[in-house]
């Protein structure tokens, strides 16, 4: 009891418990010493001072996070008694009973190595395609040639693996800003990655706030730097707005003819697709038709004018510019027309030439006949040409004729 006493005084310790297991020395407490002590003087007290042995493992860290599916390495120095010869070292899982190599299970066997150097005393556990059911502890175990000197090396390194996952929202309006976080369960301090469909963005915050613009759209996934190789499951974000660049196109685009059907055809950019919309005639306050399309089987006169679409979905709406829509008459309509100008045209110009033809006429009756009253008989009527002659006025004869009229009285 007395000997005991003195190794706590030693120790300045409250308590410390250590168990041989197969002939191995374990700690089962805290192998924190008061200060100053350091804790390689803690170890030497613990393993030398109490035992007069010179026994330590001292793993690199404490604890590991690894992305899901990396390969980890866990590292470790280690001393044993100089007077022992080293048989054999291995790892081990924290709370394993049969205190089996790694190994020497299925589970492990083909995603384990061993990388030691004996000389100085270090040794690397890599793990390879770490998952979930690979969280828990590691430890290093040393064996020496005598088969009561074996050494665990509690409390070993606490693996995390964590499995990365993008949390964002999946519907953004246009304009708003949203976050984009790569979540882990675990802390993951060597930097992160962002793509956009399968493209590395340069950004590489674990967490993202991004403004929305429509070209933000696409399947977003993170990897922690250096696992590239490892990114997490793509995440779609899809950016919404409402129409925009509305417009109306007329089918058939050439001339429409009177009879002829009729499609108006209104077009927009929106997210989601617009699935209202409505037609209006210009000077007209209701509506004329519903539907992306709008059409009129037999086009006529009254159906000419200017028409508009509006288009909507659940973020908004919007109208287009108007457009004309005009009738051309047929063909046969226009020679209808066209024969009916002429005839007039022809009539008028027969008309007129008569109309000119009675007044030539009229300058040419003798001053005689037109002192005659209308519809009066001739006193004398023409029997022969030489009557004829005779009726002209005697002042309007000339030489030649009188020497004509002479000739034929003397006949």
């Amino acid at each position: 009891m007395a000997a005991v006493l003195k190794v706590r005084m030693t120790l300045s310790l409250p308590l410390i418990f250590l168990l041989m297991i197969s002939g191995d020395l374990v700690f089962l407490a805290n192998q924190k010493c008061s200060q100053p002590v350091n804790h390689f003087a803690c170890s030497r007290l613990l393993t030398s001072g109490f035992f007069g042995q010179d026994w330590n493992v001292i793993y690199e860290t404490e604890s590991i996070c690894a992305p899901k599916g990396s390969t980890v390495n866990m590292s470790c120095t280690y001393r044993y008694p100089q007077q022992l010869k080293l048989n054999d070292t291995y790892w081990i899982t924290r709370g394993d009973p049969d205190i089996k190599s790694l190994k020497a299970y299925p589970e492990y066997k083909d995603r384990v190595e061993y990388i030691e150097d004996r000389q100085n005393k270090t040794a690397v556990l890599k793990l390879h395609k770490v998952t979930e059911r690979d969280e828990r502890g590691y430890i290093f175990r040393l064996i020496t040639e005598r088969e009561n000197e074996r050494w665990i090396g509690v409390p070993g390194i606490l693996l995390h693996v964590s499995a990365l996952q993008v949390k964002a929202p999946q519907l953004v309006m246009e304009k708003k800003t949203f976050n984009l976080s790569c979540e882990t369960t675990c802390s993951l301090t060597d930097g992160f990655i962002w793509y956009k469909n399968g493209q590395a963005l340069n950004l590489h915050n674990q967490t993202l706030q991004l403004q929305s613009e429509r070209s933000d759209s696409g399947r977003y996934s993170c990897a922690v730097r250096g696992h590239e190789h490892l990114p997490s499951p793509a995440v779609s974000i899809t950016v919404m707005y409402p129409p925009e660049n509305t417009t109306v196109s007329v089918s058939p685009s050439g001339e429409i003819v009177e009879g002829d059907s009729v499609t108006l055809i209104c077009s927009s950019d929106s997210n989601p697709p617009a699935l209202n919309f409505s037609w209006f005639k210009e000077i007209q306050t209701s509506t004329v038709g519903s539907g992306q399309s709008f059409s009129i089987s037999s086009f006529n006169s009254s159906h000419s004018g200017r028409y508009y679409c509006e288009a909507q979905n659940e973020y908004g709406s919007e109208r287009s510019a108007s457009v004309s829509v005009t009738v051309k008459e047929r063909s046969s309509s226009l020679i209808r027309v066209t024969v009916g100008i002429t005839a007039a045209v022809v009539l008028t110009s027969v008309i007129l030439m008569v109309f000119i033809g009675l007044l030539i006429r009229r300058k040419r009756v003798t001053p005689s006949e037109e002192q005659n009253p209308r519809g009066s008989q001739p006193n004398k009527t023409l029997e022969s040409p030489g009557d004829t002659y005779m009726t002209l006025e005697p002042k309007s004869r000339c030489s030649e004729y009188d020497t004509l009229d002479n000739m034929k009285r003397s006949g």
